[in-house]
């Protein structure tokens, strides 16, 4: 599938006249989307766009590609769901561990949409915020954030989990504001227990790490939210918990100019499974739902800023993600990538894919966690 990603990046390319538009819609950074373009141009022999530094704009052999490329992706995209209509109805059951926090917030519904779409599935869905190894325990999917490296599991990507430094105004009008991360050694911290007492950050010139003194230690991210409400301290909350807060002005972001080290909320699935077409479907659900931008972050104030800005350059509003056809992304990541493929064989392509991708020190994990039967930090965080 690799010549309909090229046809798909010029399509998004010159819809938004931005690179950058064009990967936020795919889930790619910006240099993955020009050098699909640059692929269709050689391919082509002609240039597609004129290229400055605020935005791309068509050249006259763009324009005129533009309606024939777009009759090819249509018709492919016709085909599939033709193809999808006419296969039997999904059946069986699925058995599915997810984050408590992220359950209850966001996943439930989303859960709750598949089923409501694929009547014939049964859902045992176990919230619990420890890391699971799927294969040991019995689940087809496991949710998570937790680095995979036991053998015979692959991970999917579904989405950035980010992450915000934040506190109640009371509690920075009492204490004062911290404007380094050095500066929270002196301050109450609310910390999530599972990952340890170190915050990182990105300082440009390499990571800040912190040793944090814990006014509070919990296990669950409601918790730390509430604390962090009433004005008991400084937290590091998923973005998937502090937004509704963050948007009323009951906690405000602290340290903004630092960035915390990325992470990913991923499905933690056993290669068998990856075949099974129940889980496959729930699997591009999720990706569906999740990407590119995820719920949480769809209204958030950093993206409000970027549409205006987008708008002021003469760039295009984002389109929502097709839902036609759900289809596991090929490259939904700058830093992991999962490929899906379609029909017969697609099960040993996405493992494949999704093997090679894999950071090396990650893939086949041979190095199982003394201590726990899974690996990392709870999945929660």
């Amino acid at each position: 599938m690799d010549g309909l990603l090229v046809l798909r990046a010029f399509l998004a390319t010159a819809h938004h006249g931005s690179f950058s538009a064009a990967a936020r819609q795919a889930g790619v950074v910006p240099s993955v989307i020009a050098k699909r373009v640059d692929q269709l141009e050689w391919r082509l022999g002609r240039r597609l766009f004129h290229r400055s530094t605020r935005a791309v704009r068509l050249t006259e052999f763009g324009r005129a590609a533009l309606s024939r490329i777009q009759r090819i992706v249509g018709e492919f995209d016709h085909l599939v769901e033709t193809a999808a209509e006419r296969r039997p109805a999904l059946q069986g059951r699925i058995r599915v561990k997810a984050p408590t926090s992220l359950t209850i917030l966001h996943l439930g519904e989303m859960l709750g949409g598949f089923q409501r779409a694929h009547p014939g599935i049964d859902l045992d869905v176990c919230v619990m915020d420890r890391p699971a190894n799927p294969l040991e325990e019995g689940f087809d999917i496991a949710i998570g954030s937790a680095p995979v490296l036991h053998p015979g599991i692959v991970e999917v990507p579904l989405c950035p989990l980010r992450r915000v430094v934040c506190a109640a105004p009371d509690y920075l009008r009492r204490r004062g504001v911290p404007r380094h991360p050095r500066d929270l050694a002196t301050h109450d911290c609310l910390n999530f227990s599972p990952t340890g007492t170190q915050w990182s950050f990105d300082g440009g010139k390499g990571p800040i790490i912190v040793d944090i003194q814990a006014k509070l230690n919990a296990n669950d991210l409601q918790v730390l939210l509430a604390a962090a409400r009433r004005g008991n301290g400084i937290a590091m909350l998923s973005r998937y918990v502090a937004a509704s807060s963050l948007e009323a002005g009951e906690l405000v972001p602290v340290l903004p100019e630092f960035p915390i080290s990325e992470m990913w909320i991923k499905a933690l699935v056993p290669e068998a499974r990856l075949g099974v077409p129940r889980v496959r479907a729930l699997l591009e659900w999720l990706q569906t739902a999740l990407s590119p931008v995820p719920p949480w972050d769809r209204d958030s104030p950093e993206r409000r800023a970027g549409v205006r800005a987008n708008a002021e350059a003469g760039i295009g509003a984002e389109r929502k993600p097709d839902r036609r056809s759900r289809k596991l992304r090929t490259e939904p990541a700058p830093r992991r990538v999962l490929a899906g493929a379609s029909g017969r064989g697609g099960a040993a392509a996405l493992t494949q894919a999704a093997t090679a991708c894999r950071p090396a020190r990650l893939r086949r994990g041979r190095h199982p966690h003394p201590l726990d039967p899974d690996q990392g930090p709870s999945t929660d965080g």
